[in-house]
C-alpha cells in the first residue's frame, strides 16, 4: 500500500452503504474501554461466521492476531475524556512494577493520520523496552507524547506524536500477554495532559 493510495468501495448501492453504516457502527463496540484505551482481548483473529467483526477489523487493519499472540490497546481519550492531540504533550506513566505483563515485548507506537509511522527527526516510530527508556527514581516510567522533544526529562522516553489528534494514534503493542492483561486485572494507565 502507498501513501495515499486507498482502496475506497465506489459502489454506492444502498446495501453497500448500509453494510458501511453497521461496520462503523460494530467498530465502537469491538474493543472495551479501560481507562482512554480501547482494548481487544477476546473474539478476535478467528471468526467462524462472525462476518460483521471479521468485516470491522479488516475495515481497521489487514488482519488481527488472536489475544493470546497480541494485544493492542488503542488510545481514544485522555484521562479527563478529551481527545489528545499533537498540539499538547501527554505523559503515560508506568508505577513500579505495573509495566503491562507480557512475556514477549512492549511498546508504545504512534502514527500518523494514515496508518503510517510518524517521520520524525530521532527516526524513533516506537518505544519499547528494549529501546531502555529511563525510569524514574521511584522505579516508575513516563513515556512522554509530544511533537516536539521534551523540555525537561531525557529524550530516550519520547516516541514522537503526530500533529493532530493521538487519538486511533497511540497504540500499544503487547506481545505474548500474560492471563491478568487478558483478563482485566491489569488496565493500562490513563494518558494525561500536561
Amino acid at each position: 500500500m502507498l501513501r495515499g493510495n486507498f482502496l475506497r468501495c465506489t459502489v454506492e448501492s444502498s446495501d453497500v452503504v448500509e453494510a458501511q453504516q453497521r461496520m462503523l457502527a460494530a467498530r465502537s463496540r469491538l474493543g472495551r474501554r479501560v481507562n482512554g484505551w480501547s482494548m481487544v482481548t477476546e473474539g478476535i483473529g478467528v471468526y467462524g461466521d462472525d462476518y460483521l467483526r471479521r468485516a470491522v477489523v479488516a475495515m481497521v487493519g489487514l488482519g488481527a492476531d488472536v489475544p493470546e499472540d497480541a494485544v493492542y490497546p488503542v488510545l481514544v481519550a485522555d484521562a479527563d475524556g478529551a481527545v489528545p492531540t499533537g498540539a499538547h504533550d501527554h505523559v503515560l506513566h508506568f508505577d513500579a512494577g505495573a509495566l503491562p505483563p507480557v512475556g514477549a515485548f512492549r511498546s508504545v507506537t504512534l502514527y500518523d493520520e494514515d496508518g503510517f509511522p510518524v517521520p520524525n527527526e530521532l527516526a524513533r516510530y516506537c518505544l519499547g523496552d528494549r529501546d531502555r527508556p529511563r525510569r524514574n527514581t521511584d522505579g516508575s516510567l513516563d513515556i512522554v507524547l509530544a511533537r516536539t522533544r521534551p523540555a525537561t526529562g531525557p529524550d530516550t522516553n519520547w516516541p514522537p506524536a503526530p500533529d493532530g489528534p493521538l487519538a486511533r494514534s497511540a497504540s500499544l503493542r503487547l506481545y505474548a500477554p500474560h492471563a491478568d492483561l487478558l483478563t482485566g486485572v491489569w488496565e493500562p494507565p490513563c494518558v494525561r495532559t500536561v
